[in-house]
């Protein structure tokens, strides 16, 4: 008596069979927009499979948006359903409230990863945050560009949380997360001494508090931080707009 792997009954493996099948048919144009399918009783022939198991087939189609049955007709071939726009795509963040939306989106989710961290942080992910505070403070003070160091710091304290959707969600803004290239027509400026002991304070404040393990004093640091980022560009980009 064979057995199925993978945890899969053998009526669910058919069904994924025969709606893959038909789903590569679609996509290929094997059956076009408009088409009628095979009838149950053809695919069952077709597939040698039971109709109960087309019929599940055509229920998975169905709830995909890529065919409709109709009553007394078939099951028809549907438009394929326009694609979802991807999470953060029509940011821009040369336009204030792009940037805006997208700081006060931060100091939200990066606040409270900062206080998890300030709790949950292992040896080594302090380690962590403390060679990537010491590597932006570096280059800053070197007038080298930042914005890749800035960003390791902050997914650092993310992956400290020990909750894996900080870090996911930090990945999925990638650097936009860091938005000083976006308003320089993508070439990063080069900060200034000044404003490099004002960041350097500020994510000292991040890290002194995580350290101690004070998870209030380190939320409140990095929302800070955060806020006083947006104060910045909102600075900058009235400047700019003179």
């Amino acid at each position: 008596m064979s057995r199925s792997t993978g945890g899969e009954q053998p009526g669910q493996t058919l069904v994924v069979k025969v709606q893959d099948a038909l789903r590569a048919r679609i996509a290929d144009g094997s059956h076009k927009p408009g088409d009628r399918l095979p009838s149950e009783a053809q695919l069952t022939r077709e597939f040698g499979v039971s109709r109960t198991v087309v019929r599940e087939a055509i229920a998975a189609l169905r709830s995909d948006g890529l065919v409709e049955p109709r009553q007394g007709a078939g099951v028809f071939v549907l438009e394929p359903p326009a694609p979802q726009p991807l999470p953060f795509g029509n940011l821009d963040l040369a336009r204030v409230s792009s940037l805006i939306e997208m700081l006060e989106l931060r100091t939200a989710v990066e606040g409270d990863a900062a206080g998890f961290a300030a709790l949950r942080r292992s040896p080594a992910q302090e380690e962590a945050i403390v060679e990537a505070f010491g590597r932006l403070g570096r280059l800053a003070a070197s007038g080298q560009p930042t914005s890749d160091a800035d960003f390791a710091f902050h997914l650092a304290i993310a992956e400290a949380a020990n909750n894996p959707r900080f870090s996911e969600f930090l990945r999925l803004l990638g650097q936009t997360l860091i938005p000083r290239r976006a308003v320089t027509d993508g070439d990063e400026p080069q900060i200034t001494l000044d404003y490099a002991r004002i960041l350097e304070a500020e994510h000292e404040a991040i890290v002194a508090a995580i350290q101690d393990g004070n998870e209030t004093a380190a939320r409140d640091a990095m929302r800070r931080h955060l806020k006083n980022s947006q104060a910045r560009y909102r600075e900058h980009l009235r400047a700019v707009r003179r």
